[in-house]
């Protein structure tokens, strides 16, 4: 099949946002798939830059982000990076081709700002939700971009496992949310060698978007979380460091967290792949969203560390209930189980090793997830 990918590789200009869509991109075309890659900006593209500190509207430069994340993987000619009249990659002509004999669009987290008639020439559409909670309270608030992208599309995917369970107070806004996870291709993530010396990591963002509100509950971002966890450093001789954007620097270094910006592992799929596989594992704190919804989520950056047989250290949102924990994914609720947590992983550091592999393999390889989701789009 032909199959397009539009994802959000230019507007972040992050090496774990290019790594996000090339698992996708890479997945599919391993499967006999010709695939392309689609970035829509609306009317206008303006994005920071990251070295500058500073936004810009120059499309060359996000499009330039997009071309180096790309052409390496073979990509080359099968891109575009599109804002109003203007493109970079693939004309806007050729491109219109593309979708004329397309099987399938498939748009992953950021909804069209702008519907093109374009995107109605694949036979079919869908969408994949990579924020649950905050997606479906926005569909369902009526929000324009994500009701008429999600209107159009005739399949919606879900990492949030558990939205639509009596048990998540996450809205279905009326729609039929099938499950998936963020898919790893395997052959590009290889288990490091081991890194004994290293930090518990994480690449977050303190803030991101704003709250969202739904039946009088407000939903917060991860800075909501963090708060609650600042401590752990105090707690524990393991050295944990925090690759933090969106603020929240200056009290993370006085409670004692390691800190760096955030931009500076991701600042190119190289790098990114690079800090993820020197680190020992990864610590990380999710979105208050997803914890206080019980929405199941599990990270595209997280799948990255396991593949690598790097521990996984995660607040709980609920996985146990469909993802083996307790060797190589293990989750906590509070400091005291974090600090189990932990020490349960230095305690047989090997073992968890391998078990995080096992998986990765298992659970998140491309070659099992990406089949199955193929597949429930044209069910």
């Amino acid at each position: 099949m032909r199959i397009i990918l539009s994802g959000a590789i230019g507007r972040s200009v992050t090496g774990g946002q290019a790594w996000a869509n090339l698992q996708y991109l890479i997945g599919l075309r391993a499967l006999g798939h010709e695939v392309f890659y689609l970035e829509d900006c609306g009317g206008w593209s303006t994005v920071h830059n990251w070295e500058t500190n500073e936004p810009t509207w120059d499309l060359d430069y996000p499009a330039g982000f997009v071309r180096a994340c790309l052409e390496p993987f073979g990509f080359g000619g099968r891109w575009i990076y599109r804002a109003g009249d203007e493109s970079r990659g693939l004309s806007l002509a050729d491109f219109s081709e593309v979708c004329r004999a397309a099987d399938l669009l498939i748009v992953r987290g950021i909804p069209f700002l702008e519907w093109r008639r374009d995107y109605e020439l694949p036979r079919r559409r869908a969408f994949i939700d990579v924020d649950p909670g905050f997606t479906q309270i926005r569909l369902a608030r009526g929000e324009p971009a994500f009701a008429e992208t999600l209107a159009r599309c005739e399949a919606l995917f879900t990492v949030g496992r558990h939205v639509g369970a009596a048990d998540c107070s996450i809205p279905t806004a009326g729609r039929e949310w099938m499950r998936t996870v963020p898919p790893v291709v395997l052959s590009e993530w290889p288990a490091a060698t081991s890194s004994d010396d290293g930090a518990f990591t994480s690449i977050v963002r303190w803030r991101g978007l704003k709250d969202v509100e739904w039946e009088g509950v407000k939903y917060g971002q991860r800075d909501r979380e963090l708060l609650s966890y600042l401590s752990l450093p105090q707690l524990t001789s393991q050295r944990l460091q925090i690759a933090l954007t969106g603020g929240g620097s200056e009290k993370c270094v006085a409670a004692g967290w390691d800190v760096t910006p955030g931009w500076l592992p991701s600042r190119t799929v190289d790098t990114y792949r690079q800090y993820i596989q020197q680190s020992r594992g990864e610590l990380t704190v999710a979105k208050h969203c997803y914890v206080a919804t019980r929405s199941g989520w599990f990270s595209d950056r997280s799948v990255c560390y396991l593949a690598s047989g790097r521990p996984v250290l995660v607040q709980d949102t609920g996985l146990g209930d469909w993802l083996p924990v307790g060797e190589g994914i293990l989750v906590f609720r509070d400091l005291d189980q974090a600090v189990e947590a932990i020490d349960a992983v230095n305690a047989d550091y090997p073992r968890h090793r391998r078990a995080a592999r096992r998986l990765a393999e298992s659970h998140f390889a491309a070659e099992r997830v990406l089949p199955e989701l193929i597949a429930n789009v044209f069910r």
